[in-house]
């Protein structure tokens, strides 16, 4: 029997978030969520991935996305992880200024060592819950969440102002990941 939280049609859209692994605020820096934003762009311009929506915060990221006709979302999200994982690993470990260094990778190492899957390092939590959007309701629904996101974490007062999400498109701007909108 599939599971209700599996990619059926990599052509609908979905809700998908990436978590990392202890809820690590990792990408609270820039130049850490400047790795998701190039990775982001990779998948979209040589994938096939499509985003409509995206929100990339200190400890997981959202997206509504979808993937070009005969690709396949969930390959598209197993290398966007498998990449980013190693990117941030690596940023982290090279990052002398990085107060929290020792710590993160600590967690990641421990956490990689519990996972089979894993030979060194786990970065992000297995699985992405994907829910296809199956209905316009469920689309602005999930839409206004990933928007609201900086807001209700206290980030920002208007989601448009926080620079790593769609909102700044969605409100007439250019934010730094190219995006479709949803109709």
């Amino acid at each position: 029997m599939p599971s209700k939280y599996m990619i059926q049609d990599h052509q609908a859209l979905y809700f998908i978030t990436f978590t990392i692994v202890q809820w690590v605020d990792a990408l609270s820096r820039p130049m850490y969520k400047e790795i998701m934003v190039d990775s982001l762009r990779y998948c979209i311009r040589h994938k096939g991935l499509i985003v409509y929506a995206y929100v990339i915060m200190s400890n997981h990221v959202h997206l509504i996305a979808s993937a070009q006709d005969k690709h396949n979302l969930s390959d598209i999200i197993r290398d966007l992880k498998k990449f980013t994982s190693k990117r941030m690993i690596e940023a982290i470990q090279n990052n002398l200024q990085e107060s929290r260094r020792h710590w993160m990778l600590w967690i990641f190492e421990s956490a990689g060592q519990k996972n089979s899957n894993n030979q060194y390092y786990q970065f992000w939590l297995q699985g992405n819950h994907p829910i296809e959007l199956s209905d316009n309701h469920m689309m602005e629904q999930r839409l206004d969440y990933i928007h609201q996101n900086p807001v209700a974490a206290g980030i920002v007062f208007e989601p448009h102002h926080y620079v790593y999400s769609s909102a700044v498109d969605y409100a007439g701007g250019k934010g730094p990941v190219d995006i479709e909108f949803i109709a």
